[in-house]
Order: C-alpha cells, then structure tokens, then sequence
C-alpha cells in the first residue's frame, strides 16, 4: 500500500528483491500513472502495475509483464477485502498500526509468488491461530492455582477455629505451624483473609489486629476463573484426565445455569453435548450427541452405593458403563455397582459411571432447526430466519443464532423481529438473542435487509444451553448396596451445544 506521492506503508515482497529495487519500483508508480484515464493498470519494460485506489491511498500490485492480468485483478479485489478487516478507516495511521496484521493476512493470499485458492472466510480463520494446547495448558495452570487458593483458606478457617476455641476456654493461644517463624506470619495473614471471605459470624474476640480488607491480588484468582472451569470440565467430560477440581460442580455452562441449592454427599451430573451440521437447503449431515452420568461421593459413609437408572430413550443410542462398574448388572436390572460390592467409589472426586452416545443423519431428530432465505432485490437481500423447536419437551435458555453479514456495508436494516438483536460490526456478525424457547414459544423469525449475495449469510452458527437432557435418561434412585436402603442425593442435568452449524 502506498500514498500518491509514493511513499510505501505497507510492503510485502513474495519472491526474493533487495530494498533498493523495490523502493525504486515504488518510486516510479505515480509518475507512471495517467490520471486522465481509467486504467487500473500501467506497464513498464519489465514489469506491470495492477492497482486499486482506496481514498487517499493505493493498493498496489506489481508484478512480471507474463503474468495473468485477470488473476492479477482478482488477487487485488481479495488484497483490498482484507484491509477492512483489520482497519476502521482507510488512513496511514490506522494501516501503520495493523501493519503486521495486514502482512499475515497477505500471507496467506500469496504463498512464493503463487496465489492460494482461499476465500475472506478462510484467511480470517487462519490468521487467528486458535491453539487448543495453549488453551488446555492455561487452563490446567489457572485451575490449580485456584485450588492451592482453596487449601491454604481451608488450612487458615481451621485455624482460625482453634484460636477461638481456646480462646473461649481461656488457654494460652497455641502458636500453629512448626515451619518456622516465615510460615507462621504466612498463616497470620491467611488468617485475615479468612476472615474477610469465608467467615459469616463475628467472632466475640478479634483474633488479629485491623487490616485493611479490600480485595488483593491473591483474592483475584477466584473470580476471573469461572470460565476456566467451564473448559476445564468440557475437557474432563470428553475424557481427557485433568486435575480434580474440588469444590467445584457442573460443567461448561455453569455461568448459565446456577447450581442446585442444596449439594448432598451424593451429587449426581448427568450432561450432554451436541454437534450438528446441516446443509442451508436441508438435510442433516450429521448429528451425535455425547452424554455422561458423574458421581462425587463427599463422605465416606455412602461409598458403597448403587444407581437406579431410568432409561426411557427410543432414539437407538449407544451405553457404556464404567470398567469397575458391573456391566451384568447394567444389562440386567439398569443399576450402576461396582464389580466389588465391598469397595467404595473414590470420595471427593468426580467419577464417570455411565456415558451414551447417538449419532444419525435422520433429520426428524434435530432438536432444532434452522430456515434461512435469502433473496436477492434491487439494494442487495432480503433475508428470512425462522426456526422451529421440534424436541417438545426441551426447554432451551440463552439460544444465540449467529447470521454472518458482509462487511463494510454498514447495519442491516431489522424488520419482524422475535427476541432480540444485536449487530457485532467488528466480527461481522449479526447475532439473534431469545431468552427460551420451549413448547409454548415452539417457532419465531427474523428478518432483515443488507447489501450482498446469498452466500454471505453463511454458515449460520447456533448455541444453547438446557437444564433439560436430549436423551431421556435420568438417575431415579440411589441405595445402599447392604439392605437396598435409600441414599438421599443431588443432581444436575445440562444439555450444551459444542457445534451447531448450517451450512
């Protein structure tokens, strides 16, 4: 990219040319130019100029007098796409500092000289180098700084409880530690904050002098971790072995469901995730559904249990039990035990004794579908979104339809509307908030107008969480294994989407 007097602020050479050559090229490219004509290109001895004006600057294409001119023109239009992109507005500042931005964008239009076959779609996915590794890793580190957080304020209630108690009974204060003089101010000053965040009585006796409570550092650690742990939970339920998180329930949409009030010592999960891909004309190409049944045992008095299971599913899906769980008597009588009726499952961690999968292309199974229709007028489309809750009895809370938009043609223009709306012109993204959709509000649409083609509206993305399963299994009782006594337990059913697309 150059401004008309010449100079260069964006310069990316995809074959081997020293500086002087190429600031010699740019140099000449505006004497070159014929303003009184129309031409969108100009040639020299040995080289040719391909260019596009954009307000006060140019985007500029130079290449060999045998390359394909038409290619050339297309490889331009795709170069001029790209910088709206990652600049507001068309101005040397702004291109100065996306300047890099640009460059890996550029990249990945010309690869040595030759253009890839990629589209705007494609380019903007590849240079936002998403790293599933660097998301696990992250996540694991935060989650276990969180819990060493959790020990030492568990570590400093319990002594914070001892000093009151002999304090009441009139003892000297015992000195806790035995690590030396370094670990006993640590334990004092996990005292205080002990105080601040987990104590709900005022103690008759302060313990420790005043000190200012606002939050800390340390304190921060806990409250930006909700989401970690969200992923971190995805990731335990896709099997992958993860630190146990203690304290710690439900899975990714946790920061959409609340939890259930009142946690037993028996605390039962049952989850389920989809993902779903079908075509815009139609069709489902493919569906599967992934469940998983958690248990966490917090007291070891109702270690050795057994799960009544309610399996009223008739949709053909596919059980696996446990490798410790005896599977004769899952076949049999639908109960969940452990091979060895005298051991006890794990106490405080969470254990996966039950998962069902179901995978079809039957189209009469998607739980919710999506209509989009598009059509062309004179100022650019009409598009028409409808969709339609076909599993009656799911209860869908936070349902966001994301409709992708052209970019650089301002906001579209909303006309029958059910829920709400909002237009992310960063992401190009037009996204369709309906807080539930249930029985009663089975079917709504959408429609508006904006400049483009029909094939700008897609892929149509959407996402859901529901505190309903897909799959109608549920835990309906827990007993003991000695005497087939009743357990008292807790638990909690989420039905999420990690992929739900139409293409």
């Amino acid at each position: 990219m150059s401004l008309p007097a010449g100079k260069a602020i964006v310069s990316r050479q995809f074959v081997e040319m020293t500086r002087t050559r190429i600031e010699g090229l740019l140099a000449a490219f505006p004497k070159l130019m014929n303003t009184g004509k129309q031409h969108t290109f100009v040639e020299t001895d040995s080289v040719r100029y391909v260019y596009q004006p954009l307000e006060k600057l140019y985007m500029v294409l130079i290449t060999t007098k045998n390359s394909n001119i038409l290619e050339d023109l297309e490889t331009l239009r795709l170069f001029s796409r790209v910088i709206p992109e990652y600049c507001r507005v068309l101005e040397e500042s702004e291109i100065s500092e996306h300047c890099f931005d640009l460059i890996f964008a550029f990249d990945e239009i010309v690869a040595l000289g030759y253009r890839e076959n990629v589209n705007l779609a494609q380019i903007r996915t590849f240079t936002e180098m998403d790293s599933h590794e660097e998301k696990v890793f992250r996540a694991v580190r935060e989650t276990q700084e969180r819990e060493a957080k959790a020990e030492m304020r568990r570590k400093a209630k319990e002594l914070q409880q001892a000093r009151r108690d002999a304090e009441r009974s009139g003892k000297k204060v015992p000195a806790f530690g035995g690590f030396g003089s370094a670990g006993m101010t640590s334990v004092s000053s996990g005292t205080i904050i002990t105080d601040t965040m987990v104590e709900q009585e005022k103690p008759k006796i302060t313990p420790a002098p005043a000190r200012a409570t606002g939050p800390s550092k340390a304190l921060k650690l806990g409250a930006k971790g909700k989401e970690v742990d969200n992923f971190v939970d995805k990731l335990k339920s896709e099997g992958e072995t993860i630190m146990a998180s203690t304290g710690k329930r439900g899975s990714e949409v946790s920061k959409a469901l609340p939890p259930p009030a009142n946690v037993e010592s028996v605390h039962l999960r049952v989850e389920e995730k989809i993902s779903l891909t079908c075509g815009r004309d139609g069709g489902l190409q493919n569906m599967e559904v992934l469940g998983m049944v958690t248990l966490r045992v917090s007291d070891d008095k109702n270690g050795r249990i057994r799960l009544i299971i309610n399996n009223n599913d008739n949709k053909g899906l596919q059980l696996q039990t446990h490798p410790n769980v005896d599977k004769k008597l899952f076949t049999a009588e639908s109960v969940i035990g452990l091979k060895n009726p005298e051991k006890s499952f794990p106490l405080n961690n969470d254990v996966g004794v039950l998962k069902w999968r179901l995978q079809t292309t039957d189209e009469s199974l998607t739980p919710l579908t999506i209509n989009c229709w598009p059509s062309e007028s004179g100022s650019g489309c009409d598009v028409n979104i409808e969709y339609e809750l076909q599993e009656e009895s799911l209860e869908l809370n936070d349902v966001v339809i994301s409709i992708p938009v052209p970019s650089g043609v301002g906001a579209p223009v909303i006309g029958d509307l059910d829920g709400e709306y909002k237009h992310d012109s960063r992401r190009n993204v037009l996204e369709w908030n309906l807080p539930l959709i249930d029985a009663n509000n089975k079917t709504g649409s959408l429609e508006f107008s904006i400049a483009g083609q029909p094939n700008d509206f897609f892929p149509i993305n959407v996402s859901f969480v529901s505190k309903r399963n897909y799959c109608d299994i549920q835990v309906a009782k827990v007993t003991y294994v000695d005497g087939d006594g009743p357990v008292r337990f807790s638990s909690e059913t989420s039905f999420v989407v990690d992929k739900y697309e139409i293409l």
